[in-house]
């Protein structure tokens, strides 16, 4: 490991709709990250508040982006010397909210994500309830020299998304995810974190909530594709320490994006605002 490499943790656990409780774990969970070396630390998606299965209660408790839970962040970020990213249930349109992800330090706010693709699928609706965020510009930001991006859980299933944050100068895609369970469905999860990183040759980062709902194997890939940090089902965290020279070298060996022939190019989006 050089000199240069930053600490980049995976925090697993499962929010509830106790949103002190919620804020209780992560504060813990940050400070295990940082005496383990983490520089930032990745939560879940919808880490603010969670109930299963939704209901009317998810706007209820939505909040803006400056809101109690992100200036909460940001105190756990400036108290525990980390960059907190973690998944918001964000006040939307109506009775819909959005489904978003903060970046935050201890001086404010350093990048927002609202989920692209919904969760329309395996059984579930969740644009019966959220609204999909813009095909807009990627919010990036640095820590100690690398960049990183944002992303959340269905979108990891679209291979565009990634490849865009690639575009944006990305060397880490943070995904925040409830990444549900089901037959195959940890399969899924392992293959498209490590296939994101390949076909990118970047870091990719993966925090998701443990069993029963959750499959739990958060992770930090490398990237060849290594797991180099993981969890299992447990409420803990892993620091992967992540390697600007590792990327340069990869990319030299393997330079992928500089030999591809096909842009990403968003498509426009009809009917219902909740579609994807």
């Amino acid at each position: 490991m050089s000199v240069s490499a930053v600490g980049v943790a995976v925090a697993q656990f499962a929010p509830t709709s106790d949103a002190a409780a919620n804020l209780a774990v992560i504060d813990d969970l940050a400070s295990r990250a940082a005496a383990r070396g983490a520089a930032l630390v990745l939560f879940p998606e919808y880490a603010s508040y969670f109930v299963d299965p939704f209901d009317e209660s998810l706007a209820a408790h939505a909040q803006d982006v400056d809101g109690d839970f992100t200036r909460a962040l940001r105190e756990i970020a400036r108290r525990r010397a980390v960059v907190v990213v973690a998944g918001l249930v964000e006040r939307g349109t109506g009775e819909r909210v959005r489904n978003a992800v903060v970046a935050v330090d201890g001086d404010g706010v350093l990048a927002v994500y609202r989920k692209l693709h919904l969760y329309d699928a395996f059984g579930q609706h969740e644009s019966d309830w959220v609204e999909a965020g813009d095909a807009a510009e990627p919010e990036t930001f640095e820590v100690a020299g690398l960049r990183f991006a944002l992303m959340t859980c269905y979108d990891l299933r679209f291979p565009e998304v990634a490849r865009v944050l690639a575009d944006a100068g990305a060397d880490v895609v943070l995904t925040a995810a409830e990444w549900v369970r089901g037959p195959l469905k940890e399969h899924h999860w392992r293959t498209l974190l490590h296939a994101r990183a390949i076909e990118n040759t970047l870091y990719v980062a993966g925090a998701d909530h443990p069993p029963p709902l959750g499959v739990g194997a958060s992770a930090v890939v490398d990237p060849q594709g290594v797991e180099i940090a993981g969890v299992g089902t447990a409420t803990d965290v892993a620091v992967g320490f992540v390697d600007a020279a590792i990327i340069e070298r990869v990319r030299r060996v393997n330079p992928a994006l500089a030999l591809r022939r096909f842009r990403v190019e968003p498509i426009p989006r009809t009917g219902d605002p909740g579609a994807h």
